[in-house]
């Protein structure tokens, strides 16, 4: 396989390409628990299958959380087998991805889709090896959805063995015809960890804006800390995680509470609970911090808190921080790699501040409380990242992969 220098195609192309020939896309991600990338590629799956194309979602694990979300326009294909739920590979969702080329060889060899997509690092590595494995000539188009230098550094690897984890980006990901990433960020700590040449990366941000997200927004929301005259609501969105950084934003919500009344939710569940919650009692703020766990419609809490803080220490491209503008609400950012800086152009669209320093993040809370920015200049700003135009994107580099397989 060659990697190539994905080029758009004119209107006029993509136009005659798209009403002559409806391709059959295989989209690969591990499986269908709780996170970004699997959302993300949910999303993408049934933007791709609206517009004609069939649409298979390939997974090592076909049970999960996103499971019933999978859109009835595409075909959900699992490639979990008996070995694959042994002890030490079924138990860890790394471990199945990295044990399931010989599956996705049998599915590529069975089905044989026109391009297979994969997304996150080690999907990518799996599906680079099952396309060796299926010996079929399938076009592969691969996904970086965070930093890769981040996985390497937080992988629980021993340290010796993490730098083999470079080597085999380095190694494999050549072997795509094209690759994608979900910020100039994400692209640029690509193109320096797997030595690849940047103009060789095409960024195409994530299908955030869907179009229900509006209606979302607006649906009917019960909760008593919403109700009129009740104090600001900061909110937070994501996995209770290190990753995160959610101890920052609860100290800087602390700072905040001493000067005015006013409450933290965060919503999304994790390991890192009883941690956030002893800090809270530590801070004397406990009894204004809420922690009600996932929540299937956090819109609706966008759309009526007053600002929304992301204190993330790493990104690949925030989806959250864009949902919230999109539903009209003040944001805060830790200018985190990576894309906040992108979303919020340099600060346009919203503060940004140094990550981990919870003094410039209640400041920079406490000016957007005083002084909130334009709704709609947010909304207009969010619907760049919208799921018809990442839908495009897409399809132009998945034709031209497929056109130059066929020439």
């Amino acid at each position: 396989m060659e990697l190539v220098v994905p080029t758009p195609i004119s209107n006029v192309q993509r136009a005659t390409v798209d009403s002559q020939k409806k391709l059959h896309l295989a989209l690969f991600i591990s499986g269908l628990s709780v996170g970004g990338v699997e959302r993300t590629m949910l999303a993408l799956a049934h933007g791709l299958a609206q517009r004609g194309h069939r649409v298979d979602l390939v997974v090592t694990k076909g049970q999960g959380f996103f499971h019933d979300a999978v859109s009835p326009l595409v075909r959900l294909v699992d490639l979990e087998s008996w070995w694959m739920r042994l002890p030490l590979i079924g138990w860890s969702k790394r471990a199945r991805t990295l044990a399931s080329p010989p599956a996705l060889a049998r599915y590529l060899r069975r089905h044989r889709p026109d391009v297979l997509l994969a997304a996150s690092h080690y999907v990518n590595l799996a599906a680079i090896w099952g396309c060796r494995l299926a010996g079929t000539g399938t076009p592969l188009v691969i996904r970086q959805c965070t930093h890769l230098s981040r996985a390497i550094v937080n992988t629980n690897f021993p340290t010796g063995r993490r730098p083999f984890l470079g080597w085999m980006a380095r190694r494999y990901f050549r072997e795509a015809e094209a690759i994608l990433a979900v910020s100039n960020g994400v692209a640029d700590d690509l193109a320096a960890v797997a030595a690849l040449p940047r103009q060789a990366i095409r960024t195409i941000y994530n299908p955030v804006v869907t179009p229900d997200l509006q209606a979302r927004a607006s649906a009917p929301l019960d909760h008593p800390w919403f109700a009129p005259g009740a104090p600001p609501v900061i909110l937070g969105v994501g996995r209770l995680a290190a990753q995160k950084d959610f101890p920052t934003l609860i100290r800087a919500f602390a700072r905040i509470r001493s000067r005015r009344p006013v409450r933290l939710m965060i919503l999304g569940e994790g390991k890192k609970r009883r941690e956030l919650e002893e800090l809270a009692d530590s801070l004397g703020v406990r009894q204004d911090l809420a922690l009600p766990g996932f929540e299937e419609n956090p819109f609706a809490y966008m759309a009526r808190a007053a600002v929304f803080v992301l204190s993330s220490a790493y990104e690949g491209l925030p989806g959250v921080l864009i949902q919230a503008m999109a539903s009209g609400c003040p944001v805060v950012s830790a200018d985190c790699p990576s894309g906040p800086m992108e979303i919020l152009e340099h600060g346009s669209y919203g503060p940004l501040v140094p990550v981990g320093d919870d003094t410039a993040m209640a400041e920079a809370i406490q000016t957007v409380l005083d002084t909130p920015p334009s709704q709609e200049r947010l909304r207009v700003r969010a619907a760049e990242f919208s799921m018809e135009r990442a839908v495009e994107q897409h399809l132009e580099v998945l034709f031209e992969v497929y056109r130059k397989s066929h020439v």
